[in-house]
């Protein structure tokens, strides 16, 4: 017996395969591990002391709902160093970036209501709009355009039961970057609707080129932020995140936060003081270059082997990667690649609806040499299944 939200929310197929994977790491095989985005390096050092210290000096208590004002002020800080102002009690610390949406979803959408969500986007998005009994609807960005939103999709899908937009940039699956003049004229047009807008920002810092912006609170100062300390600053299990969000919306994502989460781990608050240090953010530098080289290594390894990227990523970690030229579908290409190979790779189903069995996701997320082994084992299933990719 269960509720019937249940019977809409599909499986994550990335997990399904990484369940494969470890059950073929068991029985001695080496995967290739391109399907989960989670960074493959260990926490930063300061951090993790950071972390060890908060547990030897007693900090393992509740703290406030919103987070300690420490972090809370360091993440002002944080802002203030991109030239944006954001006064830190505007900032809500969350159980990770998934606690943010839970409280975000929760304070803004009734039942029945309706939200804007890109396709392709990240999957879970849908589950927390049905948890709270509003409508998710998916609205493409197409490769052919870069993967960009514009104004005038969002007035296209705009009804009387639409609340508003959560849009991810950078982006997951497809690594795009909104480019700062459109994004601008989309928060205007949602704005203008009478909608609110999520501009959801964890893969904030993982940018390869100049970057266009450096937070949508540069093109408006009242949307809903979202952001995570698990990607660029490499602490996924520390399971912590944070949200900006108008004045007038603290006290009740408060009252949300104190019955729902009480507080997010002290442990992870204290440990997440030492991400911002010099120290740390030079190694987080380091790392977003490494990410930029096996980019680069990837993109170029599948382009040889005649595989079409219908946008170089300017951020984040994945590559979104049209397989139609292989003759399978992306669940086939995936599920034949790791069962044959012992390659592990994301379908494009998992992320939406639109062209969704063209495409397949490779997360970069691994060192140079995996790459390598990765192309070289694709090579060889293209050879045995006769495929040609171009």
């Amino acid at each position: 017996m269960h509720a019937e939200r249940l019977n809409k929310i599909a499986p994550f197929r990335v997990m399904e395969l990484l369940e494969r994977a470890h059950e073929l790491e068991a029985q001695g095989h080496k995967l290739v591990h391109f399907e989960v985005g989670e960074p493959d390096f260990p926490t930063a050092e300061p951090i993790a002391e950071a972390g060890v210290a908060a547990i030897a000096s007693g900090q393992t208590k509740y703290t406030a709902a919103l987070g300690v004002p420490e972090l809370r002020q360091r993440i002002s800080a944080h802002y203030a160093s991109m030239g944006v102002e954001v006064p830190w009690e505007r900032i809500v610390v969350t159980a990770g970036a998934s606690g943010g949406l839970v409280l975000l979803h929760a304070l803004l959408l009734n039942p029945g209501d309706r939200l804007l969500l890109t396709d392709p986007g990240y999957p879970c998005n849908e589950v927390f709009a049905a948890l709270v009994n509003a409508e998710p609807v998916r609205m493409v960005v197409p490769a052919s355009e870069g993967f960009q939103l514009t104004a005038e999709a969002v007035a296209a899908h705009w009804d009387d039961r639409m609340r508003g937009l959560l849009l991810a940039s950078p982006a997951n699956p497809t690594g795009a970057v909104q480019e700062r003049e459109a994004l601008a004229e989309v928060i205007a047009r949602v704005r203008s609707l009478g909608g609110f807008v999520i501009l959801d920002e964890i893969y904030q810092g993982l940018v390869y080129e100049s970057p266009r912006y450096r937070t949508g609170l540069e093109l408006d100062p009242d949307i809903f932020v979202l952001n995570s300390f698990s990607k660029y600053f490499g602490m996924t299990g520390w399971r912590l995140g944070w949200t900006v969000v108008p004045a007038a919306a603290v006290e009740p994502v408060a009252r949300l936060a104190q019955n729902l989460f009480i507080s997010p781990s002290a442990i992870a608050q204290q440990a997440a003081l030492a991400a911002f240090s010099d120290a740390a953010m030079q190694i987080h530098e380091t790392r977003r270059r490494e990410f930029a080289r096996r980019r680069d290594r990837l993109a170029q390894g599948l382009q040889e082997l005649g595989f079409q990227l219908s946008v170089m990523p300017q951020g984040a970690f994945y590559l979104y990667v049209d397989v139609s030229g292989t003759g399978m579908g992306s669940e086939d290409f995936c599920w034949r690649l790791i069962n044959e190979y012992q390659v592990a790779v994301t379908p494009g189903i998992d992320f939406g609806d639109h062209l969704a069995e063209r495409f397949v996701r490779f997360a970069y997320t691994t060192d140079l040499a995996s790459i390598d082994l990765g192309v070289e084992r694709i090579a060889a299933a293209l050879k045995a299944w006769g495929c040609a990719c171009s």
